[in-house]
């Protein structure tokens, strides 16, 4: 599913026009950017957390010619599901 489709969905859902939907998911993903640029958690109760991570310079290789390099340091995110999401997921209750 891309935004598109995720917009047209939850305008059905909400009983929204679709603008209102893409306006509301810009809106959250702006929200959960800056949190997590803040070095801050987003915990969705239920749901799951997304928390930045940082990730450590490291060896690499060049996939196509092989040669070494080094992966300078970056900052990712983690997503950690929630209980009732998992519950959900793997058909219980």
């Amino acid at each position: 599913m891309n935004k598109q489709e995720f917009a047209a969905s939850l305008s059905e859902k909400m009983k929204i026009p679709q603008s209102e939907a893409l306006r509301f998911i810009h809106a959250m993903q702006e929200i959960i950017s800056e949190e997590l640029d803040r070095d801050g958690v987003l915990l969705l109760q239920g749901f799951g957390t997304f928390s930045p991570w940082k990730q450590v310079a490291r060896a690499g290789r060049n996939p196509k010619t092989g040669v070494p390099c080094v992966i300078p340091p970056r900052t990712s995110v983690k997503f950690k599901p929630g209980k009732h999401l998992l519950d959900k997921l793997n058909g219980i209750g």
